[in-house]
């Protein structure tokens, strides 16, 4: 799937230039541009992969890039007064080769959290591909702004675009770890997952070609529908084509028979085993997978350890779990691979208790904020002035 990709702010930034890094690596060519933008010009400064003449500064007039500090409410107006400046950018883009727009952005913050749903909704006005957001919650240990920010623009940002795939930072967080360390790794698992899933399907001379095989229109068709989506991940260490005498091969057979001797038994158990782990393990946004409106299988690796067998299991087993009847499923070979890699797409999910208790704890924080305002007011109200002695102010 071929990719325009917006990040919008510090963390949607640094998330497209890690995206842009895991294509040269894996040379998977999803990414066919690349913008940031930004209010802060030092985020726009960190970054090493986005080119400089696509990295946009807004804001300047009123921040003098700075940043807005956490207030989304400006992020949004300076979204909506430079969008102009953004549109340059985008201009640069060969659109007629892309296959949709994905705007990426922390929804906790200011600057991405209040300027993602505006440029959603000016790409999805002039542009006739989809426009998908790419939304990374907060920690709930960050504090009530950030929740309030989150609550805010995630209910803005599913309106504007077709779908919105969710990363909750609570469920990838480790206890001890730095916060440059931590969010290192959570760009990394952003990346690795989303890679696979957008990588399917692109297939170029000499490649090998999938047995099922998973294009752009099929996940098109999967985020169709709008909503709120989830990805899970599962993968396993396989010994690559041509070695032996390892375990494996003495499990599978492989190694003395002159052929791959993979049995298939085994490459289907492995496949079914994996589809399980992705769907019931870590989600990238936890929640009930039952209900889930639609779903896609993709099983990525080496093609001798994947098959047609294990796939069509996997996808039945998911339409079981789901209830849904729009279930679809494919490979994606890649033959120097070193691990066999399950990604489920679950799109149209409801039942998400994460969002529940985020909102919850942002209309609380909305309240609280409200009550300081009044106390802080009445308190310097009668700090300044003297009931018995009242001075009279200047002007």
């Amino acid at each position: 799937m071929k990719l325009a990709m917006i990040g919008f702010g510090q963390a949607g930034g640094k998330v497209v230039d890690k995206f842009l890094e895991y294509d040269r690596k894996n040379d998977s060519n999803i990414v066919r541009a690349a913008v940031a933008v930004n209010t802060a010009k030092a985020d726009l400064l960190g970054l090493e992969n986005i080119p400089q003449d696509q990295r946009v500064l807004i804001g300047q007039s009123r921040v003098k890039g700075h940043g807005v500090g956490a207030d989304n409410e400006l992020g949004a107006e300076i979204a909506e007064e430079d969008v102009d400046e953004v549109q340059g950018a985008i201009d640069s883009i060969p659109v007629h080769e892309v296959d949709a727009f994905l705007v990426v952005a922390g929804l906790g913050g200011g600057t991405g959290s209040g300027g993602a749903p505006v440029l959603a909704k000016h790409l999805k006005r002039i542009y006739t591909e989809p426009v998908y957001g790419l939304g990374i919650l907060p920690g709930s240990d960050e504090g009530g702004i950030y929740t309030l920010n989150a609550a805010r623009s995630f209910q803005t940002f599913v309106r504007e675009v077709d779908n919105l795939l969710v990363f909750d930072n609570d469920a990838w967080r480790k206890t001890g770890e730095s916060v440059q360390g931590g969010y290192d790794q959570i760009n990394r698992e952003i990346v690795t997952r989303f890679g696979v899933l957008f990588g399917a399907g692109e297939v170029e001379a000499g490649q090998e070609v999938a047995e099922s095989v998973v294009d752009s229109s099929e996940i098109i068709n999967t985020l169709a529908g709008g909503g709120v989506s989830t990805v899970g991940y599962a993968s396993e260490e396989v010994e690559p084509k041509g070695k032996s005498g390892g375990l494996l091969s003495r499990l599978t057979g492989s190694g003395d028979d002159g052929d791959d001797g993979l049995d298939s038994a085994h490459t289907t158990n492995r496949i079914t085993s994996l589809v399980r782990k992705a769907a019931l393990g870590r989600l990238t946004l936890p929640c009930e997978i039952e209900g889930s409106e639609r779903a896609l299988l993709v099983l990525a690796g080496p093609p001798e350890h994947l098959n047609r067998k294990g796939i069509e299991r996997g996808r039945k087993w998911i339409e079981e779990q789901t209830g849904s009847m729009e279930v679809r499923g494919g490979d994606y070979p890649i033959s120097n691979s070193r691990q066999v890699a399950a990604v489920i797409l679950l799109s149209g999910v409801t039942n998400v208790p994460r969002i529940k208790e985020l909102q919850q704890v942002a209309i609380e924080a909305q309240d609280n904020l409200a009550e300081i305002r009044e106390e802080s007011d009445a308190k310097l109200e009668g700090l300044v002035n003297d009931d018995e002695d009242e001075l009279e102010s200047l002007f």
